[in-house]
């Protein structure tokens, strides 16, 4: 054999599964699969409500209050708000040094519905504020914690608790397990329909709770521009307008002065040229299609609240096809401060790449730009589709069989993400078939839901002390 065709073939066997799985399998040593339950505070552990100051810093400053009055609501509210606290305690966990396309904040909140190219309602992911190359392991503990916070909030009992958690962990390892197993164009197409929902939650939702489950399911189906067009704006003589209520939604015209709305306007038109240029050409020729009518910010969210949100209201063929986007303000991930920078200068542009990679369809408008705000400052956006099927499911509906039916449907999704965007076979070699994982990782959303009740009540007090302003009105 010639050296040439050697070399040919010693890259093959070092890219072969078997391989990649024995990769995964050495991971085990520098992280043994148990040392994942062994996480305690660190003693030089930042102050919680202190982080949350500083990630503060550059929002809507009016907003804050709210932000901190909706992370107050309840324990599992706090943890939606604190990605930057936990991102700080998974920075000293044991990894296996295995790297994929991060979620960044996989909490049970941020999965949901939303409208397939093809129209049709699938089941993803729907956040990546936060989305960055990083070790898998910290997608999976933020997501086991936050069943096991759920399921304290709706006062589950300690086993029902433990047993949803440990199938969240499972559903994951299982399918990650199923996917090392699968082509790449396999795991690439795969995703769940939303009709999957009703079957999985069979038998963790009483007869009452299941109606309002299938009319949340209904209602992201219906969810269009349309729709939403008619809850957000008001027709004043002949012409639409987005609604006045503060703070949560508030017209462009009312944030500027009538000297400087001529420079708004021209603002504006930036931003969509801005955004434009990021689609492709098919999508570009779609939106050429569509002019400017209006535009509001808008308040979304909990731990987004204080980020600049825009809607941006478009008219295509006529008053009845109207066109309604997002722009959301993007800024550096919280996990930047203890991860490799990202390849991407333009934190949106981060978002939108980091969302095309881990979901299994991504809405057609998917888009970003730095541009210009309303405000004169120079900021970085990503644009989506405002309403198009978007939905969640209300984890208050859920009986404890629920919540560990969520928790399966949520780790699946996950692992298919992360299978997408990473050695999917060294995942596996890791992970194993038995449980050793997922029991390490049901201590370890133990021990850090009693650290975010802690957190919680740490910010309660700040409130009180007057350290933290929080809105009395947190409502959604």
């Amino acid at each position: 054999m010639s050296a040439v065709a050697q070399t040919v073939a010693s890259d093959a066997d070092a890219g072969s599964p078997s391989a990649r799985a024995a990769v995964g399998k050495a991971a085990r040593a520098r992280a043994p699969r148990s040392s994942h339950g062994d996480w305690q505070p660190a003693s030089d552990r930042p102050d919680p409500v202190k982080i949350l100051l500083d990630q503060a810093e550059g929002r809507v400053t009016e907003l804050l209050p709210l932000r901190y009055g909706r992370m107050l609501v309840s324990p599992f509210s706090f943890y939606r708000g604190a990605a930057a606290i936990m991102a700080s305690d998974l920075a000293g966990t044991p990894t296996s040094n295995l790297s994929v396309q991060l979620c960044g904040d996989a909490h049970l909140s941020n999965f949901g519905t939303f409208s397939s190219p093809e129209r049709e309602l699938v089941f993803d992911i729907s956040d990546f504020d936060e989305t960055l190359m990083g070790p898998w392991e910290w997608d999976v503990k933020r997501l086991a914690a936050s069943v096991c916070i759920a399921g304290r909030d709706r006062e589950f009992k300690s086993k029902q608790i433990a047993d949803a958690v440990l199938q969240t962990i499972a559903a994951y390892r299982e399918a990650m397990n199923t996917f090392a197993q699968r082509g790449n164009l396999d795991v690439w197409y795969a995703h769940l329909d939303v009709d999957e929902i009703s079957r999985l939650f069979s038998e963790g939702v009483d007869v009452k709770r299941m109606k309002s489950l299938e009319a949340q399911l209904e209602k992201a189906r219906l969810n269009t521009s349309v729709k939403a067009l008619g809850k957000l704006t008001e027709t004043v003589d002949g012409q639409v307008r987005f609604l006045h209520k503060p703070p949560l939604l508030v017209p462009v015209e009312e944030l500027v002065s009538d000297d400087d709305r001529e420079d708004a306007e021209s603002n504006l038109k930036s931003l969509l040229s801005g955004y434009r240029e990021s689609l492709p050409g098919n999508r570009r020729t779609l939106l050429d299609g569509y002019h400017y009518v209006s535009m509001a910010r808008k308040v979304v969210g909990v731990g987004s609240v204080g980020m600049r949100v825009w809607v941006v209201l478009l008219r295509g063929r006529d008053g009845s096809d109207p066109l309604l986007l997002q722009a959301k303000e993007a800024t550096t991930s919280v996990l930047e401060q203890h991860l490799d920078p990202p390849a991407n200068d333009n934190h949106a542009e981060r978002v939108v790449e980091g969302q095309k990679l881990m979901q299994a369809a991504s809405d057609i408008f998917l888009g970003w730009l730095a541009a210009l705000g309303p405000d004169g400052s120079k900021r970085d956006y990503y644009l989506r589709q405002a309403a198009d099927g978007k939905g969640a499911i209300d984890v208050s509906l859920l009986l404890p069989a629920g919540l560990a039916g969520y928790g399966r449907l949520c780790g699946w999704t996950l692992a298919r993400a992360h299978a997408r965007a990473g050695d999917r076979i060294a995942i596996s070699g890791y992970l194993g078939r038995g449980d050793a994982f997922d029991r390490a990782v049901a201590t370890f959303a133990e021990r850090y839901a009693d650290q975010n009740e802690a957190d919680y009540k740490a910010l309660k007090e700040a409130v009180a002390s007057g350290r933290v302003q929080a809105a009395k009105e947190a409502t959604e």
